[in-house]
């Protein structure tokens, strides 16, 4: 990280030495000057990320300074320095926005904590922005891999959604991307400073979900000790994605339809209507028109969130786009393998993952691809390195394996043990989706796995 600029300003050349000796000990670049017209050209010339200036000067005020560079330079942190005399006039340029202030006569100490706190801001703000930097880059329209007309079509319609503040609906089954595109079209609009908040209403018990989306008032749920934000409030300025949009019930469409339509919602227990400024991202594997013909999904909330509909194809409808994926995945994946250099993949393990079905979509290529990276002496993955399955993609009515003689109670459990794995590992770990292939409730679901000691801890849960 490139030394921190500070900038001293203070008629009297003695004060300007002895806080840049202070100062400079805290590792920062110091310029400094007596003349508060030189300072101005120096703000105009240069970044600097602390400003020191005294409060009375000749010519230009420290006050008019500030005004200054809050004009030039609005990141500059600026501190004042004044006399005991203006110490009142020193309290209310803070309260006009100035960062701090530092009395005259002063000791090391006295310069060093402003002037420290004002460091850790700074470096807070040049973190935030590397942050920032690093998810704008991997949330970047170039990592929604595919060449297929069908990808392609839906790289088209996420750039406009990117450059609209519409509602968005994602649909496609499970693991096909359908969170990368809505993080991709959030950290590539207009809101993607705000926040990004998802919420998976299939993973959230019927007891606490409405007060999950709209908050609470104190006391108006077993624990409530506080007022509560629900997850409308927290997305406010930014873009909430409400994931398996499909599992919300009814009432909860309701809710939803009204503070979606600008009617504003009240936090469970409260009669204050709130009101907040959101786009909503939805996204489901369901097939919402079956559920409204079956009256358990709202059309007009259906039509309020289709605004923009982005359909994302399964990864059997688009094979020719396996070897891009693999060859993606294999270089975000390959450094996070110490003293391996992997670099492609063989002709053989190629064929393999385009003869293989992928029931979990893409998802399931990454997960496989992950794990070939992680196995391969390198520098290509071959066919031995995939998992087995995917190597050795036989039905099992063709394999020689004879059947082990065991207690049927311990073979009814290893049954029920393999279809929900192979449920679980289908819908990419997602419980809603494996109750459903299943055809049980998800409590029950969630209870079975329990008792037969699964841990999705290994699955990938993100839709």
């Amino acid at each position: 990280m490139d030394k921190l600029k500070a900038l001293v300003i203070d008629d009297e050349e003695s004060i300007c030495e002895v806080i840049r000796a202070i100062i400079e000990a805290e590792g920062i670049a110091v310029t400094t000057t007596t003349s508060s017209h030189e300072a101005v050209r120096l703000i105009r010339d240069t970044d600097f990320d602390i400003i020191i200036s005294d409060l009375k000067m000749p010519d230009v005020s420290g006050l008019d300074l500030y005004q200054i560079s809050k004009d030039i330079s609005p990141d500059s942190i600026f501190i004042i320095v004044t006399a005991y005399g203006t110490i009142q006039s020193a309290v209310d340029a803070v309260k006009k926005g100035i960062y701090d202030y530092i009395q005259k006569p002063f000791t090391p100490d006295e310069v060093r904590i402003p002037v420290r706190r004002a460091l850790d801001k700074k470096k807070l703000e040049r973190e935030n922005i590397a942050l920032r930097s690093q998810i704008e880059t991997i949330y970047a329209f170039s990592n929604v891999v595919g060449g297929h007309p069908s990808m392609q079509e839906a790289f088209r319609i996420m750039k406009h959604a990117a450059s609209s503040d519409s509602n968005v609906l994602i649909t496609g089954e499970s693991g096909t991307g359908k969170e990368l595109v809505a993080r991709s079209i959030h950290s590539n609009s207009a809101r993607s400073r705000r926040k990004f908040v998802v919420v998976n209403c299939g993973a959230i018990p019927d007891g606490f979900i409405e007060s999950e989306l709209f908050g609470h008032a104190k006391g108006a749920i077993d624990g409530a000790v506080a007022d509560k934000r629900g997850f409308l409030e927290e997305a406010d300025g930014g873009t909430l994605f409400l994931d398996e949009i499909g599992e919300l019930s009814p009432p909860l469409q309701v809710k939803l339809l009204r503070a979606v339509s600008g009617e504003g919602f009240m936090r469970v227990g409260d009669s204050r209507t709130l009101s907040v400024n959101l786009r909503i991202i939805a996204a489901t594997n369901r097939d919402l028109k079956k559920l409204i013909a079956n009256k358990l999904f709202r059309e007009d909330l259906y039509y309020r969130l289709n605004i923009i509909p982005i359909k994302m194809p399964p990864l059997r409808e688009k094979k020719d786009d396996i070897p891009l994926l693999a060859t993606h995945f294999i270089h975000k994946h390959r450094l996070k393998v110490a003293g391996k250099d992997v670099t492609g993949i063989s002709k053989e393990a190629l064929q393999s993952l385009m003869n293989y079905h992928f029931p979990g979509n893409v998802r399931e290529l990454e997960n496989a691809v992950e794990y070939a990276v992680d196995f391969t002496a390198g520098p290509l993955i071959q066919l031995g390195d995939l998992p087995a399955y995917i190597a050795d993609d036989t039905p099992i009515s063709e394999q020689a394996e004879p059947i082990p003689i065991m207690p049927l109670k311990e073979a009814k459990a290893q049954l029920e043990k393999g279809l929900i794995m192979a449920a679980l590992i289908k819908s990419g770990g997602n419980i809603s989706e494996a109750s459903r292939q299943l055809d049980v409730h998800r409590q029950h679901l969630q209870q079975k796995m329990r008792l037969l000691g699964i841990d999705t801890s290994s699955v990938h849960q993100t839709e």
